[in-house]
This record gives structure tokens, sequence and C-alpha cells, in this order.
């Protein structure tokens, strides 16, 4: 296989494994995030009929070498799954933000109620050959999935 197509499906495949991922105890040998970035979600998301969810928030970040994306993920407390929703490209200028995310989890036991998200801003940060992921900050909140 040629190194570029090689390259980017490594990306991809990166990209959705952090996308998917349980959140990972912080690492206490990595660097302090930087106050500066910081990620929020809002209090409501929406839930259409036909079951596609959207969450948003807010995102700040300030450098990156690589390609920035804002990822979030939902569960409810009945149940122990979490589903992705998307992943919003990110632009790292030190200014403040809006994301946005949507997708349709399938099959999904997600109801209208409360909810918890996670939202994550991940740089897959060039270090060799090999994109790694690079965390730049992380909230998770207590929301309200309601009808669109």
């Amino acid at each position: 296989m040629p190194l570029r197509p090689a390259l980017a499906t490594a990306a991809c495949a990166a990209l959705l494994l952090l996308v998917a991922a349980p959140s990972a105890p912080a690492d206490s040998s990595a660097p302090a995030a930087d106050p500066k970035e910081t990620v929020t979600v809002d209090s409501a998301g929406r839930m259409a009929a036909d079951g596609t969810v959207t969450l948003s928030g807010t995102y700040r970040c300030v450098d990156s070498e690589g390609p920035v994306f804002v990822s979030s993920s939902i569960g409810q407390k009945a149940g122990t799954v979490r589903y992705a929703i998307g992943g919003t490209a990110a632009v790292c200028d030190g200014k403040l933000h809006r994301w946005q995310n949507k997708s349709n989890p399938s099959p999904s036991t997600l109801k209208h109620g409360k909810a918890d998200v996670e939202a994550t801003i991940v740089e897959l940060h060039p270090v060799g050959i090999l994109p790694l992921p690079r965390f730049h900050a992380l909230s998770k909140q207590e929301i309200s999935l309601s009808k669109r």
C-alpha cells in the first residue's frame, strides 16, 4: 500500500477509536493542560423522531500541529452503553468557537430525558509517521435530551 493512503487510513482509524473510546484516566506524567483550552456542553440536546441526536457547546484551543476535532459521546444512567455523536473539525486560534455534532446511533436505546455527555478536543498530533492523540480539553455534563 502506498504511504499516503496508509497514513490516511491510520488517521481515520485513530479518530474513530478516539471518538468511540471510553474515558481514560489522566496520566500523571503528561503535561498539564493549558487553562486557556476549554470545551463546554450546552445543557440541552435534541433527539429527532428518527433518533438523530444533536449536541452542541463551545470550545477554545490555542495551538496545534495536526488536525483537531471536537468529539462527543452520550449515555444514560439506565444503560452502560455510550454512543459517539460526531466529530467537528476545530480551529485552534485561541478564540471561542461553537461546535455542533449530529449522529443517528443505531441501534440506540437513548430516550428523551436526562443524559450525560462527554466532549473532548482531540488533536491527531504528528509523531514520526503515525499521528497520536493529544487531548486539549475534556468536559462531562448532565444534559436534558429533548424532542426537536
